[in-house]
């Protein structure tokens, strides 16, 4: 429902988050998948491109939030059962329109994938606030390396039943005896046995935002947690700075030393993942912190509060614009195409290289919706769920 901007935000939040919507937008709509610079590819599997950062970036952005959110509610003594009641829900709503989504526009509920990135989001949100609510900074912390290394040992140590040992390895492995392909990894073949049939469709045999892969998600939102914690505390504005990047180093180290024999991989969110991105948003953090709310430089921050303060809301639409742009087709030229290709082809194709046009086509969909939600903020609509 529409609301009010709140005038107390954390401004640098903000200009972060709507860096990682516009960067989210950026990655997903290419004019050409085929032509598409490496640096805006997910890694093939093991490796991390800044591609590979955006996901884990706004689930540690959505920890930070709420720390700070549900910080106030408990200040000023709000009802807990509300308070967990409202959770759930918010949670209920973000999940359900990810389902909508992945359903959106041929609704065909027998094969429709039911996890996905507001999925996940969702489900993130609902365990680290409850996690917030009910438990001290140190046994967050506790939660956090088991549940790391809890992952570790579980996709690294567990035979797969009916498979054997497990392995990284990417699962599109073709058995001859079984006619099938076999998942060589626990988290693969859970997904297969808990959601066949309802899987990401280019692979049909597992899911990058999976059951398992979910529980080091959390840790992800948890770092976020954490900071929102640390940011509320008493130091002053460059000790919180200087601890933020010393912490930010430190995961880094951890994450790069852990890849060394448990890979960074996006698609299983390993571990090593966990704590490389983790520093790495810290690090992104630190910095918007230290130009727009601590050396107030705020002219170039306009257009990431835009998106930064209807962040959902500009996923949802730029997702169902892109489906729409596809499905209006006419006659053009002689040939059948549909309104995507009609504006990429006379925009950008006739004159840009392909790989540029590309590029130059994903930098206007920003900038289209950009323009969107500039009339949004002007008017002081801000969507939650």
């Amino acid at each position: 429902m529409p609301s009010s901007q709140n005038n107390n935000r954390l401004i640098s939040l903000d200009v972060f988050r709507g860096i990682t919507i516009a960067g989210m937008i950026l990655v997903n709509n290419p004019g050409d998948w085929g032509n598409v610079y490496s640096p805006l590819l997910h890694a093939k599997w093991n490796g991390c491109t800044p591609t590979d950062l955006v996901f884990p970036f706004f689930l540690f952005i959505v920890g930070v939030s709420v720390t700070l959110s549900l910080s106030k509610r408990k200040e000023r003594g709000d009802n807990l059962n509300k308070l967990i009641l409202q959770i759930f829900r918010r949670s209920f709503l973000i999940f359900f329109i990810g389902l909508f989504l992945n359903a959106f526009p041929n609704f065909h509920l027998s094969e429709v994938r039911v996890l996905g990135v507001l999925q996940r989001i969702a489900i993130v949100y609902f365990f680290i606030s409850l996690i917030f609510l009910f438990t001290e900074w140190k046994t967050q912390i506790s939660i956090s390396v088991i549940l790391l290394l809890g992952y570790w040992a579980l996709i690294t140590l567990v035979p797969i039943p009916g498979i054997g040992m497990p392995n990284l390895s990417q699962p599109t492995i073709f058995d001859p005896v079984l006619q099938k392909e076999i998942a060589p990894n626990i988290v693969a073949w859970f997904d297969n046995k808990i959601l066949a049939g309802h899987l990401w469709s280019q692979t049909k045999i597992w899911d990058p935002e999976g059951i398992l892969s979910t529980l080091p998600a959390i840790v992800t939102g948890m770092l976020g947690v954490l900071l929102g914690k640390f940011l509320k505390s008493k130091f002053d504005e460059l000790t919180k700075l200087i601890w933020i990047f010393s912490s930010a180093n430190i995961l880094i180290f951890l994450g790069l030393f852990w890849d060394l024999s448990f890979p960074m991989n996006k698609a299983l969110w390993t571990s090593s993942y966990v704590l490389f991105t983790g520093g790495l948003a810290l690090h992104f953090f630190a910095m918007c912190y230290w130009f727009v709310d601590i050396k107030k430089y705020e002219w170039w921050t306009k257009p990431f509060v835009v998106y930064g303060t209807n962040a959902i809301t500009v996923y949802t639409l730029s997702w169902i614009g892109g489906t729409f742009l596809r499905l209006i087709k006419f006659d053009y030229d002689g040939s059948k195409t549909n309104l995507k290709n009609f504006l990429y082809d006379n925009l950008f194709t006739s004159f840009l290289s392909p790989i540029n046009a590309s590029l130059a086509w994903a930098i206007f969909y920003v900038l289209l919706w950009l323009g969107v939600m500039w009339i949004f903020y002007k008017k002081k609509i801000f969507l939650k769920v």
